[in-house]
């Protein structure tokens, strides 16, 4: 459905070094630095972050799918270690109503957007 997602952060920096730990155990190489932009380019679309000196609250949430279950921990656990905070959820299933068990976890990155990583798997598996 999208092409790319652009972010906005406040210290491009600290966001590159968040998302690359985050993408990285996820398989993608780390961001591709343009001036005040960074691009991660996987096969299904771009993530981008660009600067962004707005002192305002961040709003929505961006998903990313994975594999396994054993990716949502990884990506979690590499997110939380370059700067991430837990918020919502940590990593565990959920019943995701009409589309089946989902296992997710919600995280900040260091400017405060919100993402989630989870793994839905195929209905009935």
């Amino acid at each position: 459905m999208f092409s790319y997602v652009v972010l906005g952060v406040n210290d491009l920096e600290k966001a590159r070094t968040f998302y690359d730990a985050f993408f990285g155990v996820l398989g993608l190489p780390v961001g591709i630095q343009q001036g005040e932009r960074c691009f991660y380019v996987a096969d299904t679309g771009t993530f981008a972050l660009t600067r962004d000196d707005q002192e305002r609250p961040r709003v929505g949430t961006t998903g990313f799918g994975t594999l396994s279950p054993e990716d949502v921990d990884a990506a979690y656990a590499a997110a939380l270690a370059a700067g991430g905070r837990s918020c919502d959820d940590a990593p565990a299933w959920h019943d995701g109503g009409p589309d089946g068990r989902i296992y997710l976890g919600s995280l900040l990155d260091p400017s405060g957007n919100k993402i989630c990583v989870l793994h839905q798997p195929a209905q009935g598996a």
